[in-house]
């Protein structure tokens, strides 16, 4: 019986669609978090009636037709690159990107990933390092002496130094941005990469047309709403559970099959 198998699809993408749920409510409170969303897709379908084929020899056209579904799939799953809220940490190396744009990051294999979360600190050689202690480009060294730095909306990173009257500037923060913020490969630990569908990144300022600005002192949380989720879960759920009820039914209606066809 085709419900069987019809009934096993949904119940699969209902299944993607939890663990989807599950992975945005896991992820509250991981920094620069973005929401992800399952899509799905109706299968293909029989045509036992093709529509708009003709009925009779005076030309009339059949209006709708028979056209029997296969199922659903999981089309994609989108992640929603929204800005998050932007919570102070009163940490100089804690930087937010408030509006569109990653920092880059060079990896130890010389590759380059890309981030929005800005929980940086120093290296042993004074370098400004992620938390897993990957350089940010362009590779922004402190020196030893500073007493402490100070990151300006536009990526300006200036040290204080002790005996000067003026703080030094010490290297100049970028910005990346992609066509489609959708199409980057997520490769965990809050980093990015580039891929074909992304496009080619574009780097600039801090500020300028197009990129978002530096808040240094924040950090910007993940753009998961609880009560969105929850309410997500609730409908995945009973959505799995009509379709389990189908599959019931049809093991029932194959079971009156069987007896009537064993009398």
């Amino acid at each position: 019986m085709r419900a069987l198998s019809i009934a096993a699809t949904g119940m699969l993408a209902q299944q993607t669609n939890v663990e989807v749920i599950a992975n945005n409510l896991a992820n509250m409170n991981t920094t620069a978090y973005k929401q992800q969303r399952a899509e799905f897709q109706d299968l293909l379908y029989q045509n036992v009636e093709q529509p708009g084929a003709q009925t009779s020899d005076s030309g009339t056209l059949l209006p709708s037709g028979i056209q029997l579904g296969a199922g659903v799939r999981t089309a994609a799953v989108y992640r929603i690159t929204s800005q998050g809220t932007l919570t102070s940490t009163s940490n100089p190396y804690d930087l937010a990107i408030n509006g569109a744009g990653y920092f880059r990051v060079q990896m130890p294999d010389g590759t380059d990933a890309y981030t929005r979360a800005g929980n940086f600190s120093l290296s042993p050689e004074g370098q400004i390092v992620t938390d897993k202690g990957y350089v940010v480009a362009p590779g922004i060294a402190v020196p030893a002496t500073a007493t402490g730095i100070t990151v300006n909306a536009q990526g300006q990173v200036q040290a204080t130094i002790p005996g000067q009257a003026t703080p030094a500037s010490v290297g100049q923060l970028e910005l990346t941005r992609f066509p489609n913020e959708g199409g980057l490969n997520a490769t965990g630990d809050n980093l990015y990469t580039e891929t074909p569908s992304s496009g080619s990144p574009q780097s600039g300022v801090p500020g300028s047309t197009g990129y978002g600005t530096i808040q240094q002192g924040f950090l910007e949380g993940a753009n998961v709403n609880a009560v969105e989720e929850m309410t997500s879960l609730i409908t995945a759920q009973r959505a799995y559970e009509m379709n389990s009820k189908v599959i019931t039914a049809a093991d029932e209606m194959l079971q009156e099959t069987s007896r009537l066809g064993g009398s």
